[in-house]
């Protein structure tokens, strides 16, 4: 079988995520941080009619940067990439080394907030929270507006940036640690519970992160 960029381009996300991965038969890939503060779920347009684990995603992804446009074939216990005369055979892990995300769909019960996070807003808040050393991104409501502040929720005095996203009667203050927020650039529509877990997800909903919140 090829593997499609986009496909890809979505393991090298998750690979920021978790270094392993489980890929299960069909079309939906899955991964969750070791600390279980980050989930992803993607809808691709490749269809695996295998299941097999990888220990190491990155060094996958390298060995399979080597060729153009590879075929896959892949086995029980391995995979092997080829491209004309070129190939290399690289060996699945044992499933149980790996970190898998839960089967049972995550609800987000007594949502708080919900907004449109534009593609071009989240990179400008992310490349501030780089600028200032940020390590925190925080959705604050002060009954009028919904506001993304990026700095340091912990010190009063530290430098701040913010960005109007949407409106809002509520007062709240949600938190993420700005190392959570690994998205891949998209549009997304931002659903926050008061229970401490949240939901980016893209139009059709073929891209969703589950990204916990920080206690205050």
């Amino acid at each position: 079988m090829k593997i499609s960029d986009s496909t890809i381009s979505v393991l090298k996300n998750f690979s920021s995520i978790n270094q392993n991965i489980l890929v299960n038969e069909g079309s939906t890939l899955k991964t969750i941080s070791p600390q279980k503060t980050v989930m992803a779920i993607a809808e691709v347009k490749d269809k695996f009619d295998r299941s097999f684990a990888i220990y190491d995603l990155n060094q996958f992804l390298s060995a399979v940067s080597l060729f153009d446009k590879p075929d896959y074939e892949f086995e029980d216990s391995s995979v092997v990439v080829a491209n004309g005369k070129s190939s290399i055979r690289y060996f699945f892990a044992d499933k149980n080394m790996i970190s898998t995300p839960p089967e049972k769909a995550i609800s987000l019960p007594d949502v708080k907030v919900e907004f449109e996070l534009p593609n071009d807003v989240f990179k400008s808040t992310m490349q501030a929270a780089s600028v200032l050393q940020a390590p925190h991104w925080s959705v604050v409501g002060d009954g009028k507006q919904i506001v993304i502040e990026v700095g340091d929720s912990k010190n009063n005095t530290s430098n701040k940036y913010n960005v109007t996203v949407g409106e809002t009667s509520e007062e709240f203050n949600m938190v993420f640690k700005v190392e959570n927020l690994k998205m891949m650039a998209n549009d997304y529509t931002v659903r926050i519970s008061s229970k401490g877990i949240s939901q980016f997800s893209t139009e059709k909903g073929a891209l969703e992160y589950y990204i916990a919140t920080e206690s205050r």
